[in-house]
């Protein structure tokens, strides 16, 4: 039997959720050494100030994630909203290959197309004129050039201010837009959608141009929760992240 291929997003390390942190460092150890591939698409970190964060945790992750590819899985990183400022410099020491948003692959016969899923939000216009100004290379060379304390401080305040806006919009908009995953299939024929950053995990059906696809919509990993997607030899399943009983939409 050939080995599986494995997707995950949003699992938001952060050294205040240690709980996560066992579970992301296990599932490394465990079912991501059975994978030819693992397929990271965005927020692997809550934050991401720039590849000359030294924190722990950073370097601990470059590490795990090497010793992984090293063992024999390709490790394939997407930026998420989160994590963007994840550069070729952690790329190289985690042996992980960076990927653009989005990213099509054939997988046991599959047809996929992976991505973060943020662009998808459209009924967020906030979120949507922010993550246009913070994907802007020029904006981003002006960022990495301030002092990393100063980064952090201001990632800080960003945060705080995310936090403090979704108590005031409606969840449906913090959801992708239908029209909006529509779209993106249409200009992607004969292939099915791979994503996560709403937490919303699910799979659903789409009628587009071409027929009918579907999407599977990956959990995110807050206090050890999470899961991921396998596709194999025989199909596609979720699976718990500690192993658990497969969560929400799962199915062969």
């Amino acid at each position: 039997m050939s080995r599986p291929i494995l997707f995950a997003s949003d699992i938001h390390l952060s050294e205040s959720d240690p709980t996560t942190i066992e579970a992301f460092t296990e599932f490394l150890q465990g079912p991501a050494r059975q994978a030819s591939a693992l397929y990271l698409l965005g927020d692997l970190f809550e934050y991401w100030a720039g590849d000359d964060d030294d924190d722990a945790l950073n370097q601990r992750m470059a590490d795990q994630l090497c010793a992984l590819a090293q063992g024999g899985t390709a490790v394939y990183l997407m930026h998420g909203n989160r994590d963007f400022l994840i550069g070729a410099d952690f790329a190289r020491r985690a042996h992980a290959t960076l990927l653009p948003d989005p990213y099509c692959i054939e997988a046991f016969g599959l047809n996929l197309l992976l991505s973060h899923g943020d662009q998808l939000c459209t009924d967020d216009l906030a979120y949507q004129q922010f993550r246009h100004m913070v994907r802007n290379q020029a904006w981003q060379a002006q960022f990495l050039g301030l002092p990393l304390p100063v980064r952090k401080a201001e990632i800080a305040k960003v945060r705080m201010a995310s936090e403090s806006a979704k108590q005031e919009k409606a969840a449906d908009i913090m959801d992708v837009n239908a029209s909006a995953v529509s779209k993106l299939l249409a200009a992607y024929p004969g292939h099915h959608l791979v994503h996560g950053h709403t937490h919303r995990p699910s799979l659903s059906r789409h009628e587009v141009q071409h027929g009918l696809r579907q999407r599977w919509v990956l959990p995110d990993w807050y206090r050890g929760k999470g899961g991921y997607l396998q596709v194999d030899d025989n199909g596609p399943m979720f699976v718990g992240a500690r192993q658990e009983a497969s969560w929400a939409g799962s199915e062969r």
